[in-house]
C-alpha cells in the first residue's frame, strides 16, 4: 500500500520496505514535530489562524489519499506532522501512520466497498475515532472526516468533552458522549466554521462523497491574508480552489448543513416492526401488570392463540397473541431473575423452546416457551454489554438468533438451530433509525429481532432459507404504545411481529 502512496500529495516518500534477518525496514523522509508536539510547545493552545490553516491542508491531504482508494483510519495529532526544522518544509504539514488505513474503494471494480457491522471490532484512537468506528461499521471517507473533526476542535480548545473516562468500557462511554454532546457545546467558543465543519462529516451517508471543496472554503475567512505570517502552508487548499474555481459559501443561510438523523433529538418510544401475513387473528395487550397477565394469557388461548411476542414499559408487559404460530403448547414464567435458568433449562427437558423474551425495567423477566417451534436446539447468554463476540461464535456453530431483550443495561439474547435463516447480521447503534437497517433492507434482510436500552438500540436482520411471497415490512416509532396505528396496519394484512421499548431519535 505504501508503494501505492509513494508521490500522494501529503504522504512522506517511502524510500526502502524490506526485512534483514528477524526485522522488516522500512526507510522514509525524515519529518519534524507532530501537531501534538506543536500543541505542547505552545502551552496547549493554538491560534483559530493556524488551527484553520491545518484544518484546510488536513482536508487537501485527505481528499488526495482518498482519490487513491484508501481511508486514513487514525486521523489524530499525533498523526499529523511538520517538515523538518530549518528546511524549506518545515511549515509543511504530512501525514503519516497508514498501520490501520483501509480501502473505500474496491481495486478490481473500482465501487465503493459494501457496508458491514461488527460490533466487536474497534480500529483507531478512542478520543478521535468516528461514533461509526466505535461501532465496528466499515470504514469510509466520513470516517477520516469526523476524526478531523475532533482533531480540530481538541487543538482549538484543548480539550474534548469525553475525556477521562477509563474502565473496560471506555470505548462504549466515549461513543455514547460523542453521540449525546450537541455540535453547539461541542464547539462552545469555536468560530462558527468548526461547527459547521463538525455538523457536515457527522451527518455523512456511508458512502457519499464529500465535498472537499466547500469544507475547504468553511474556513477560509479565519486564514492569516499574509501568507509569510502562516504557521502552517496551505499548497495542497490553493491548488484545490485555483482547479475547482471555489467560492466562499455561507452555511448560515441557504446552504446549511441539512439537520440528518444524527443531530436528532434522542427519545424513549416503542418500536413496532409489521410483516406482510396472509389474513389471521391478532390480539395485543399493554401496559399489563404481573397480577393480570394470567387472565388475558387463558382468554388468548382458549380463543386459539399463542404468545408470539412479548415486551415491556415502566415494568409493565405488553404482549402479543396470534393464530399465526404454529404452535401447539406454551408455557411462561414471571420471574423476578432476568431469564431464570433453572425453569428454562426444566422446559428444554420437556421439548419446549424459547419462543419470545421481555425484560423490566425492576431486572425482572417474561419468559415464554413453545412447543411446535422447528428448532433443535438453543442457547442463551445475559450480558452487561451487547455481547457480539457470543452471537458470532454461535453464527459459526450454525445458531441464529430468534430472540432478544433488555432488562435495565443488561441484555439477553437466544439463539437457535434450525431457525429457517440462511443469513444474519447485527445493526447496533445509538439511535434508530439508522442508515444502515436501510442498507441491508435494500439487501434483502429483514428485522427478525430487536431490543433496546436507554442507550443503544439492536435489530438483528436476517434472510429465510424459503423466500416469502410478500417480503413487505414497515416499522413504527411511537410515543405511546402504538394501539391507534395496529388495526390500519390490519387492514393491510400487516401483522405485529417484533416490538420493543428504548432508544430512539426524533
Amino acid at each position: 500500500m505504501k508503494s501505492n502512496l509513494n508521490g500522494c500529495y501529503g504522504i512522506p516518500w517511502v524510500h526502502y520496505k524490506g526485512r534483514q534477518g528477524d526485522f522488516y525496514i522500512l526507510v522514509m523522509d525524515m519529518l519534524g514535530p507532530s501537531l501534538w508536539d506543536v500543541w505542547n510547545s505552545l502551552g496547549q493552545s493554538m491560534s483559530t489562524s493556524m488551527v484553520a490553516c491545518i484544518a484546510v491542508e488536513a482536508i487537501s491531504i485527505l481528499e488526495k489519499l482518498h482519490m487513491k482508494g484508501f481511508v486514513h483510519g487514525d486521523v489524530k495529532p499525533e498523526n499529523f506532522l511538520l517538515g523538518q526544522p530549518g528546511t524549506a518544509d518545515e511549515k509543511k504539514l504530512y501525514l503519516i501512520d497508514l498501520g490501520l488505513a483501509s480501502r473505500w474503494k474496491d481495486a478490481s471494480s473500482a465501487q465503493h466497498v459494501e457496508y458491514d457491522q461488527r460490533p466487536d471490532i474497534f480500529r483507531g484512537t478512542v478520543r478521535y475515532a468516528s461514533v461509526h468506528a466505535h461501532l465496528g461499521r466499515t470504514g469510509s471517507r466520513r470516517d477520516d472526516l469526523e476524526s478531523l473533526a475532533y482533531t480540530l476542535i481538541f487543538l482549538i480548545k484543548g480539550r474534548l468533552p469525553w475525556q477521562g473516562y477509563q474502565g473496560d468500557n471506555k470505548s462504549f462511554l466515549v461513543s455514547k458522549k460523542k453521540m449525546a454532546t450537541p455540535s453547539e457545546l461541542m464547539c462552545s467558543f469555536c468560530p462558527a466554521p468548526f461547527k459547521w465543519f463538525l455538523e457536515a462529516v457527522t451527518n455523512m451517508n456511508f458512502d457519499e462523497e464529500p465535498n472537499y471543496s466547500k469544507l475547504i472554503a468553511l474556513f477560509e475567512s479565519l486564514i492569516e491574508p499574509c501568507s509569510s505570517l502562516r504557521l502552517i502552508r496551505i499548497d495542497g487548499a490553493l491548488k484545490v480552489g485555483q482547479k475547482r474555481g471555489r467560492l466562499p459559501i455561507n452555511l448560515e443561510e441557504d446552504e446549511q448543513p441539512k439537520k440528518k438523523v444524527r443531530l436528532g433529538s434522542p427519545a424513549t418510544q416503542w418500536i413496532s416492526v409489521y410483516n406482510a401475513r396472509r389474513p389471521m387473528k391478532q390480539r395485543y395487550h399493554y401496559n399489563v401488570a404481573d397480577s393480570r397477565l394470567f387472565q388475558h394469557v387463558e382468554k388468548g388461548t382458549q380463543d386459539g392463540l399463542y404468545i408470539s411476542c412479548v415486551a415491556s414499559a415502566s415494568s409493565l408487559w405488553a404482549l402479543i397473541m396470534d393464530a399465526g404460530t404454529g404452535f401447539t403448547s406454551q408455557v411462561y414464567e414471571l420471574s423476578a431473575v432476568f431469564l431464570h435458568k433453572d425453569w428454562i433449562m426444566e422446559q428444554w427437558e420437556k421439548n419446549y423452546y424459547i419462543s419470545s423474551i421481555a425484560g423490566a425495567a425492576n431486572g425482572s423477566s417474561l419468559v415464554v416457551m413453545s412447543k411446535g417451534t422447528p428448532y433443535t436446539q438453543q442457547s442463551y447468554k445475559v450480558s452487561e454489554s451487547f455481547p457480539f463476540k457470543w452471537i458470532n461464535k454461535k453464527w459459526k456453530e450454525g445458531f441464529h438468533v430468534t430472540s432478544m431483550t433488555t432488562a435495565g443495561n443488561r441484555w439477553g439474547v437466544v439463539m437457535s438451530r434450525n431457525s429457517g435463516y440462511s443469513e444474519q447480521v447485527v445493526e447496533l447503534d445509538f439511535l434508530y433509525p439508522s442508515e444502515g437497517i436501510h442498507r441491508r433492507w435494500e439487501s434483502g434482510y429483514r428485522i427478525t429481532s430487536m431490543a433496546a436500552t436507554d442507550d443503544q438500540a439492536a435489530f438483528i436482520l436476517s434472510t429465510l432459507k424459503r423466500k416469502l411471497v410478500d417480503e413487505t415490512q414497515e416499522t413504527l416509532r411511537t410515543s405511546a404504545f402504538p394501539s391507534t396505528h395496529v388495526k390500519e396496519k390490519w387492514s393491510k394484512n400487516l401483522y405485529i411481529a417484533s416490538i420493543c421499548y428504548g432508544r430512539t431519535v426524533c
